[in-house]
Order: structure tokens, then sequence, then C-alpha cells
């Protein structure tokens, strides 16, 4: 029996937007690394949000939908 990966918003924003980790972590400034923990639910700082906030032109606002309950 397959597990189905719940996939985090963040990471459906990215693939709905059609980039890669890597388009995402050079637009940004954040590194893949970075990228796949927070992909599978790792928190991250308060600075790493705002720059894929910008990167994927999204706003403040939408940090809680975006990256659910991550905090640090």
């Amino acid at each position: 029996m397959a597990i189905l990966e719940k996939k985090s918003n963040f990471r459906r924003k990215r693939e709905e937007m059609l980039m890669s980790r890597a388009d995402l972590a050079h637009k940004s400034g954040v590194s893949i690394q970075t990228i796949v923990r927070i992909e599978r639910g790792k928190p991250c700082r308060v600075q790493t949000r705002h720059k894929l906030l910008v990167a994927l032109n999204l706003s403040i606002s939408d940090d809680e939908w975006l990256f659910g309950s991550l905090q640090r």
C-alpha cells in the first residue's frame, strides 16, 4: 500500500508557479536544503520566510497560509 504524501501549501505554491527548488533558491537567496526542510514541515526563521514570500510574489498576509504554524 502506497503512502500518500501530503504536500505543504509552500510546495504546492512553488509547483503551481512552475518553479524548481533550484529556481526558488536562486530567486530568494535561500538554500535548496532549506527549501527541502520547509517542504517537509520543518521550521524556518522569519527572515527566510520573508525572502520566500517575496520570491513567490506573495504578501506578508500570506505567511500563515503558506507556512502554516512553522515558527522559530
